[in-house]
């Protein structure tokens, strides 16, 4: 099994998103990453268990 850290580019290509999502929802602090240095990285196994929970839904907010 294969056991390393993804780069933004890699994780935006495993869910077939746009490398923006994966940095708005990092911003909104909800996507499991860790910042080392200047870089995001990523466990694909907390981004499974991010997405399966519901986390990666996107609401817009409405006024009223």
């Amino acid at each position: 099994m294969e056991d390393r850290w993804l780069s933004v580019s890699e994780i935006s290509e495993y869910l077939g998103v746009v490398r923006e999502s994966v940095y708005r929802w990092l911003a909104k602090g909800s996507m499991p990453g860790h910042k080392l240095g200047r870089h995001w990285k990523f466990r694909k196994e907390e981004v499974d268990e991010w997405v399966r929970s519901g986390g990666a839904n996107e609401r817009k907010e409405q006024d009223g």
